[in-house]
């Protein structure tokens, strides 16, 4: 009798220890992040203590910004064997110029508004022609 190493879990208990819903588990699958191993004779998915490690993964690279493409470039320099730390690195990288870059975008704006409300008593007029003066 053949004993089996691994234990394969269904998709609720991937759902119930990842605290991830059924419905992103299948999106992630359709995706490719991850892979479920085989299927029971009634059809129901079945993946490996590994998909768990994965998940993790991918929630935490998620709260960094990382979008799933991203996260799927990385996964399949992983998949491949190689570390995908440089990979991992040169994305983080990246993101935190673009909020950088955000963040002075979000400044500039505020200060725009900032000038609009300080002037918004001095400018009570309604011309005909003009929805708003202030910001016209």
């Amino acid at each position: 009798m053949l004993t089996q190493d691994k234990q394969l879990f269904l998709i609720g208990q991937v759902k119930s220890l990842s605290g991830i819903p059924i419905r992103t588990i299948r999106y992630y699958e359709s995706l490719g992040l991850i892979a479920s191993l085989s299927r029971t004779e009634g059809g129901f998915r079945q993946f490996s203590a590994d998909v768990l490690t994965r998940l993790a993964f991918i929630k935490r690279a998620q709260s960094l910004g990382l979008s799933l493409e991203e996260i799927r470039d990385i996964l399949e320099v992983y998949d491949a064997g190689k570390p995908p730390c440089g990979d991992i690195q040169d994305k983080l990288a990246e993101k935190l110029l673009q909020i950088d870059s955000q963040i002075a975008q979000l400044l500039t704006l505020r200060s725009k508004i900032g000038e609009l409300l300080e002037d918004w008593n001095h400018n009570i007029g309604k011309p005909e022609d003009k929805i708003c003066p202030i910001i016209q």
